[in-house]
């Protein structure tokens, strides 16, 4: 009875549910807001090659992935990879970063939410707003993972389609059929040129693909929902196979749309790029509209969210390095300490970006931005030293359900990618915080790891000589 309280996890998840959260957790704010500031950046070719190249580290790392998740479907998965593959250290690490990363977004997640409401509702504070969103965001996750996995699939629907009617109409207004407003008849080609190839130089395209490997965070989800997806060893190769072309359309496609009808000057984080080439082509109620997609947008990141750190603390506790109170399920197979748990992080976090935007919130903001980088590249190192000991171990690699291409050149291939992220950012001093906070993070990761470790083993042996005696 009591590895049956502990329970398992349901397999309630199927293709369609797994690529919609793999969706949900990507598509967010950073495509629907920033993107207008990243044109700007760097120009509207630098950008489209920063996300082309953003496309394919992300693919390269759901590569190695695969292969990790078909043959060990494991909740919290690339933290239990880099804890048996790397070293125990630092799966423990990885899973606190990863956490934190969620976490500090649901707090940033649930604030914009309720600054989107006021659109329609002035006169109700942001933070009534801010509290009912948290509350459903906490309902759909506390329920039952079908729920959730439900509800997530309608939310990131939405953003979809709203991506494809863009898309639809860009192509349209580009090639004339669609006359746009103030504008001459061939704006694909006078931005363009207008623009020049690199505007601001090749360093700018450096930096904007730091930014874009951020934006391409939350792919990795397809790795966490493995533990609960019904036949994983069919499912997750199907929504990884998809994954390099579903970046395409959606990232890259809708990039070269707002480059080709938004002028470089125009662009900017004031306002959604979005709204602006809506306007343009002449779409009624643009706003409303894309303010709409842009809250559920925030909720289905935020519903990404909290599924994804509560998992990474129920695999820490069912690793026995925090405690097994976060390792329990409900009756539904839900780990609602777990959830609990990182609600009132996220419910921190909010509060630090309040009262301390420019210390605190800076810090976690800065540590969480560096840490999607950190995971892909374990998750890079744990496939190429599994394939390494599975070889070992006398097993053939055909009989591997699913198997990384091209071994061992994807997975160095994409490490190295990651890596190049990691050491652009020492050359930016707008994102040079992120080492400074995230370094000193990790270390205190290790530390605490092997810290708690040593005090286990003292009172293991304690416990043996009181019995001895």
């Amino acid at each position: 009875m009591g590895n049956e309280g502990k329970q398992e996890f349901q397999r309630k998840m199927k293709v369609r549910h797994l690529v919609m959260l793999s969706l949900g957790g990507v598509i967010g704010t950073g495509l629907f807001l920033s993107s207008g500031y990243t044109i700007q950046q760097a120009g509207p070719f630098g950008t489209i090659l920063a996300y082309l190249i953003g496309a394919v580290v992300v693919y390269l790392v759901m590569l190695c992935l695969g292969e990790l998740s078909v043959h060990m479907p494991e909740t919290g998965a690339f933290h239990s990879y880099a804890a048996k593959y790397i070293g125990p250290g630092t799966g423990y690490t990885v899973a606190w970063l990863y956490w934190l990363t969620w976490t500090v977004s649901l707090g940033s997640e649930f604030t914009a939410a309720g600054l989107l409401m006021q659109r329609w509702f002035p006169s109700i504070n942001v933070w009534i707003w801010s509290a009912l969103f948290a509350i459903l965001i906490f309902l759909l996750n506390a329920l039952t993972v079908k729920f959730f996995a439900e509800s997530e699939f309608w939310f990131a629907s939405v953003k979809v389609i709203a991506i494809v009617v863009f898309i639809i109409l860009g192509v349209a207004a580009m090639v004339g059929i669609i006359p746009m407003k103030n504008s001459q008849a061939a704006p694909f080609f006078s931005n363009f040129i207008s623009a020049g190839l690199f505007p601001n130089g090749t360093f700018a395209i450096i930096m904007t693909m730091l930014a874009v490997n951020f934006a391409f965070s939350g792919t990795e989800l397809i790795g966490i929902a493995a533990g609960e997806t019904k036949n994983p060893a069919k499912t997750i190769p199907k929504a990884i196979r998809t994954t390099l072309w579903r970046l395409v359309i959606f990232f890259v496609g809708t990039i070269v749309i707002l480059s080709a009808l938004l002028p470089m000057s125009d662009a900017g984080v004031l306002k959604s790029p979005f709204v602006a080439v809506f306007e343009r082509i002449g779409v009624p109620y643009a706003a409303d509209i894309m303010n709409f997609v842009i809250l559920t947008a925030i909720l289905s990141a935020a519903n990404s969210g909290l599924y994804a750190s509560s998992r990474m603390l129920w695999s820490l506790a069912n690793k026995k390095t925090i405690s097994p109170v976060f390792a329990k399920l409900t009756k539904r197979g839900v780990p609602l300490v777990a959830i609990i748990f990182s609600m009132i992080g996220g419910g921190l976090a909010l509060l630090s970006s309040i009262f301390a935007p420019g210390t605190v919130y800076i810090v976690l903001v800065s540590i969480s931005g560096l840490a999607v980088v950190i995971v892909w590249m374990s998750i890079s190192v744990s496939q190429f030293l599994f394939r390494r000991q599975y070889i070992k171990e006398g097993n053939s690699v055909q009989d591997l359900a699913y198997r990384t291409p091209l071994y061992p050149i994807v997975p160095i291939a994409s490490f190295v990618l990651c890596l190049a992220s990691c050491i652009g950012i020492a050359f930016d001093p707008t994102q040079r915080i992120a080492l400074y906070c995230g370094i000193p993070f990790i270390f205190i990761c290790y530390g605490s790891y092997y810290f708690t470790q040593r005090l286990k083993k003292r009172g293991v042996k304690y416990v043996n000589k009181t019995q001895s005696h």
